[in-house]
């Protein structure tokens, strides 16, 4: 994969993320296409840049949201056009400086470049229980702490 196109979509993920960190609604909502469409941890769907917002500022404003700490494992070109990045994230409490490890996830970003910028057409954040597999959990956590720390 060209290393200009790798650079962009890991920057559009961070926007993503850093928008969540900094509970900025507007900025999060802003990577996505007009169409685009987040899937959230618990299965909630937002459909348009426009109801993304209106989905994730009551989150900001009524809760106080942990931050993400988040590492790449993957990024997929599919055409010159199209890319798919899978990352495993974890989130630190407000206060706290530790991972819950609960509340880890996989998150999988679908990426489009259209009219020289690249935008979210879909982003899901999938639990990552591993019902039966304490073990998986903890392999996660440590090597998000091994990246984060």
């Amino acid at each position: 994969m060209d290393k200009l196109i790798e650079n962009q979509i890991i920057g559009l993920y961070q926007q993503l993320i850093i928008s969540w960190n900094n509970r900025q609604a507007h900025d999060m909502a802003d990577v996505f296409t007009e169409d685009g469409v987040q899937i959230g941890f618990d299965g909630s769907v937002a459909d348009g840049r426009e109801e993304i917002f209106s989905h994730i500022a009551p989150i900001f404003r009524d809760h106080p949201t942990a931050p993400f700490v988040t590492k790449i494992k993957e990024i997929s070109l599919l055409n010159n056009d199209t890319a798919i990045l899978r990352a495993i994230a974890g989130m630190v409490p407000p206060g706290q400086s530790d991972i819950n490890s609960e509340v880890n996830a996989h998150q999988t970003m679908v990426a489009v470049h259209k009219n020289g910028n690249w935008r979210v057409k879909l982003f899901q954040n999938t639990p990552a229980q591993f019902h039966g597999r304490p073990e998986l959990v903890e392999e996660m956590t440590t090597e998000l702490e091994s990246y984060f720390n």
